[in-house]
């Protein structure tokens, strides 16, 4: 392994406005426009889902950035338009609109670009290793490829203040990409092939592809909707420590929302946790 950081596990929620929420998870009486600035004190990490359906502006992220500490950092989910309407093909124009919105503006606070995949999308070697080989592997390269954006991106982030890494992960929900073809594609990108908990709905592929592991915890019963007993977090969290100790840094969020698991159970997984992985 190079030179770097001791790895470091951070633990999350997918998105964070929910009204049912409201009095729950967030104090009674919270002004919505404080719920960032809460849940990102409580957590270390969240996945920005609202990218996927829009595009957003340069503004927001910059918001984002502001509402947020120092060390907290964003996972941002990549555009429907490039992962399900496109399915990847012909989409170099699309990714750079998506880069130029404004995901330069987070600096540092930028974890990873989360690509979600539809179920009906098999494995095509040829089509994803395109794709890879599309997406910027730093800041810099995501200023360059921003900079080529077209004309319905008008107010365009394409600078950066440092050169850092941009890590990416794909949620394939077809059991194709769990062969071995796929998870070496994913590894010769250092690409994240998701771990993604779905209560049997879509397959679970847990095996390493880059230096860290982006996982998903969608409900391990019902898909949405269950939250996690003591037990299942325990699992959860021994999961992450093995994880951590190989070197490999984490992301890992829970998508469990429908009724208002997910927050509870990310603050249960981080208490399991030494303070030094988050």
């Amino acid at each position: 392994m190079t030179q770097r950081q001791r790895a470091t596990a951070r633990i999350g929620i997918a998105g964070w406005t929910y009204p049912a929420w409201r009095g729950d998870f967030y104090p009674k009486g919270l002004a919505q426009r404080r719920e960032l600035e809460y849940a990102s004190r409580q957590l270390t990490s969240i996945e920005v889902n609202g990218t996927f359906y829009a595009m957003q502006k340069p503004a927001t992220f910059r918001h984002w950035a502001e509402q947020t500490p120092d060390d907290f950092v964003f996972s941002v989910k990549g555009g429907r338009f490039i992962t399900h309407m496109k399915r990847l093909k012909d989409v170099d124009v699309a990714v750079a609109n998506y880069f130029a919105t404004g995901l330069l503006a987070l600096e540092q606070k930028l974890g990873a670009v989360l690509w979600q995949l539809p179920p009906n999308l098999p494995f095509d070697a040829e089509l994803v290793d395109a794709f890879l080989r599309l997406l910027p592997r730093d800041s810099r390269q995501a200023a360059d490829l921003a900079a080529r954006h077209d004309e319905r991106v008008p107010e365009a982030v394409t600078t950066t203040s440092a050169t850092r890494p941009v890590r990416h992960a794909v949620e394939a929900r077809h059991p194709s990409f769990g062969s071995a073809e796929a998870v070496q594609l994913m590894r010769s990108h250092s690409v994240a092939l998701v771990v993604a908990d779905s209560a049997r709905h879509w397959p679970m592929l847990e095996e390493v592809t880059a230096d860290f592991v982006y996982a998903r915890l969608h409900g391990d019963k019902e898909l949405y909707a269950s939250g996690y007993s003591p037990a299942a977090l325990d699992g959860w969290a021994e999961r992450v420590r093995g994880w951590v100790e190989q070197g490999v840094d984490v992301l890992l969020y829970f998508d469990n929302d429908v009724k208002g698991y997910a927050p509870h159970d990310a603050r249960s997984l981080l208490a399991r946790l030494p303070p030094s992985s988050g």
